[in-house]
């Protein structure tokens, strides 16, 4: 297992909080590391790193489109997206490099999910 996905299994899915965790190398639009059982396909990649090329307002009112589902935006700007469908939601943090995105159930509660991506 590489540091990359250590960092992500102890700092995010240690809190009990998230479901699952991606990050994503933003040059290269490509998956670098995931925790296990998380597929991110291509055009998964893609639709969140368009939801920070857009206009964020824009991404806001469209939602999101991820692993199949649609999600409603609840904040979208330049550096953070949230979007929830149903129990479920995903957070997505940009820094320089990377998209980091961390995904939450039912059960559990959104805001650690977010203190715990937003923090990483």
């Amino acid at each position: 297992m590489s540091h990359l996905q250590n960092l992500l299994l102890d700092t995010l899915l240690g809190t009990k909080h998230v479901d699952s965790a991606a990050l994503i190398k933003l040059q290269e639009q490509s998956l670098c590391v995931a925790s296990p059982g998380f597929s991110v396909m291509p055009s998964d990649v893609r639709t969140l790193v368009n939801g920070f090329a857009k206009n964020p307002l824009k991404t806001r009112r469209e939602g999101l489109y991820f692993k199949e589902k649609d999600y409603k935006c609840v904040r979208a700007d330049d550096y953070s997206l949230y979007a929830k469908s149903e129990n479920t939601g995903v957070v997505v943090v940009k820094t320089r490099l990377y998209l980091l995105v961390a995904t939450y159930t039912e059960g559990m509660y959104p805001s650690v999910c977010v203190e715990a991506t937003e923090k990483l």
